[in-house]
């Protein structure tokens, strides 16, 4: 009867995550699909798939998408994957600091970015300007897809560096020293032997990029200036102010989330072809480079680096520059954070409260999710381990439609309140969690539990004083990383949020709109702030100098 009860524990918390799945997410995704194949007038229809394909305006939209996302992608390998390679075999000098910049170019919200180089290198930009002034160059346009690409590419690449940062880690230098004796060495040894071993990971960052590029909503509402791209389609279709067409809206929402969907099994078919395991018994050690090509990476790092951190340093020194109204005057002040913190001091509270909120619900539910598929493998936990991953391949806007649509009636009165968009932020990150918990539960010896369990503690028990404590700075730093992409949230939070509700986030993107720079540097400051602290608690905590995905 003990040995029962044991058992219902766990079955009755198999039983509640699935339920909140179901109530949370497949009951929303199932009322989009609805939507999508019904009218009012006439029952079923295929209406609004027929409009969306029919018109050349919408499907231009879809192929924007894949554009910008294929174009985006192949930068982001082309910078990523070689700057991985040398920060991890050759010394380079300020390696950490260039290391922390790296992360923080990826970890800001990438609308922030699309603001920044259009102060640089818009129309009235001080790049364009300074061109212009000196060699008597017309710039080319920073709006469309040129700014789009740059905007995306200089935002994602360090996915992949730190992705492939971890794959090379992974590799034996007896592999190395082996092909270095064969004469394998150089440009030669990169392409013969370390893209090869990287490759599931390689394109393990690839899907993450191409899909990441493809749900991005800000960068181009707010630098494309007519290159429209899917996302915005979505939103346009949803929020437009002469009145949403909703079952257009969910039907373009079907086909984004049938795309990305098709792309994700594409790459595990991928991954799976290249799938192999690697352990380093003995890791690469960093060499010192010399001559020339010392100073070539060199050269590289410091680059790559200086160019995607750029918007963020010219994002710092326009907020400490004083304002009359909307425009910047002559000198400098605090000014601009005097009346950020007036103005948006409840969107910076309401950051704190939905954003600490949600990364709770996230690290219980991904710690029990994390142990019920590899601690209590059965079917109903199975289950629960593929439906965790169906947010993996939704864009964000297409979440916060779903949610919009089903919890704005009776029974469950949702939309408009804190509460919707601490679900939808658990939806969003929590696959990530997922799979990191995971992965630091994989390594802890279940040994350990059973020696708990058989001097008297039950499963329960030794889970929680035992495995949890063990998993601890797996954990933290799980933690810390999806609270930054939680602050930074904009494509889920823009559908759901009201004057009430409004984040940090939302509030940078409202005066970019509205053009007031000031306030909306400082705010931006005050975000990229939280997210530099965030790193480095993550990295205190970690005890590494090191960051990999």
């Amino acid at each position: 009867m003990k040995a029962m009860k044991k058992r219902d524990i766990w079955l009755l918390i198999s039983i509640l995550i699935l339920a909140s799945y179901l109530i949370f997410l497949i009951y929303p995704l199932l009322n989009l699909l609805k939507s999508a194949f019904q009218s009012k007038e006439s029952g079923f229809t295929l209406e609004y798939f027929v409009k969306f394909f029919g018109k050349k305006y919408y499907f231009l939209t879809l192929w924007n998408s894949f554009k910008v996302s294929v174009c985006a992608t192949a930068i982001t390998l082309i910078i990523g994957v070689p700057l991985a390679y040398v920060y991890n075999m050759y010394e380079i000098r300020g390696r950490v600091a260039l290391q922390m910049i790296i992360i923080l170019c990826s970890m800001s919200a990438p609308f922030i970015g699309a603001y920044a180089w259009i102060l640089l290198c818009g129309n009235s930009g001080v790049i364009t300007k300074a061109v212009k002034s000196l060699f008597g160059i017309t710039m080319p346009t920073i709006y469309g897809f040129n700014g789009i690409l740059l905007v995306l590419s200089l935002q994602l690449f360090p996915l992949v560096f730190l992705y492939v940062s971890g794959a090379i880690k992974n590799i034996d230098s007896s592999l190395l020293e082996a092909a270095e004796n064969m004469g394998c060495t150089g440009a030669k040894r990169f392409f013969k032997l370390i893209v090869p071993l990287c490759m599931p990971t390689i394109l393990a960052a690839t899907l993450l990029v191409f899909m990441r590029a493809f749900a991005d909503f800000g960068t181009p509402l707010l630098i494309g200036q007519g290159y429209r791209t899917f996302p915005v389609e979505i939103y346009n279709s949803f929020f437009s102010e002469t009145g949403g067409d909703y079952g257009f809206a969910c039907a373009t929402s079907v086909i984004a989330i049938l795309i990305t969907t098709v792309i994700f099994l594409f790459q595990k078919w991928c991954s799976g072809k290249f799938s192999f395991t690697m352990n380093a018994l003995h890791p690469v050690e960093r060499k010192k480079a010399k001559g020339a090509f010392n100073i070539l990476i060199h050269l590289f790092c410091y680059l790559v680096t200086f160019v995607a951190f750029l918007p963020q340093l010219y994002i710092l020194y326009e907020s400490f520059r004083k304002t009359s109204g909307k425009a910047f005057v002559p000198g400098y002040s605090l000014a601009s954070y005097q009346s950020a913190l007036d103005v948006a001091g409840s969107a910076i509270r309401n950051t704190f409260v939905i954003g600490l909120s949600a990364l709770a619900l996230i690290i219980i539910m991904a710690v029990m999710v994390a142990y019920l598929v590899t601690r209590r493998r059965s079917a109903l936990n199975t289950v629960i381990d593929t439906t965790s991953m169906l947010p993996y391949v939704i864009p964000g806007s297409v979440v916060g439609i779903a949610l919009i649509m089903s919890f704005n009636k009776k029974p469950l009165i949702l939309t408009g309140t804190m509460i919707i968009m601490v679900i939808a932020l658990v939806i969003r990150r929590l696959p990530y969690t997922i799979r990191s918990s995971a992965a630091t539960l994989q390594q802890i010896p279940i040994t350990v539990e059973e020696a708990a369990i058989s001097l008297g503690s039950s499963k329960m028990k030794a889970f929680l004083k035992i495995t949890i404590p063990m998993m601890g700075n797996g954990i933290i730093s799980g933690a810390i990383l999806s609270w930054v992409t939680i602050i930074t949230e904009l494509s889920t939070a823009i559908c759901l949020y009201t004057v009430r509700t409004q984040t940090l986030t939302l509030a940078i993107y409202t005066y970019v709109l509205r053009g007031n720079d000031g306030i909306a540097a400082a705010l931006a400051t005050i975000l990229n702030l939280t997210t530099v602290i965030s790193l480095g608690v993550f990295m205190r905590v970690s005890d590494s100098k090191d960051v990999t995905l």
